[in-house]
């Protein structure tokens, strides 16, 4: 079942919709304003990958030039 969120138009509100399907066909009004005037907006993500056994990200830190450093971050995952 696909969440979605929407926005209100008129006041900014956002809303999370639960559709039984993608082709679902649903009336959107705002909770806060009542407004129908409500556009489907792009959700934010987060990803998470777990790390194979023994293997996490590392950093480094080495000196560039005098008085200044430059740190390097490893981060494991797939390579070609």
């Amino acid at each position: 079942m696909p969440i979605y969120e929407f926005k209100c138009s008129r006041c900014g509100a956002v809303r999370e919709y639960l559709f039984k399907s993608s082709d679902e066909r649903v009336e959107l009004c705002c909770d806060q304003c009542g407004s129908d005037e409500m556009e489907r907006i792009v959700s934010r993500t987060s990803h998470f990958v777990k790390p194979s056994a023994g293997e996490g990200p590392s950093v480094t830190t080495k000196s560039c030039k005098p008085g200044s450093s430059c740190t390097t971050i490893n981060l494991p995952g797939y390579s070609r």
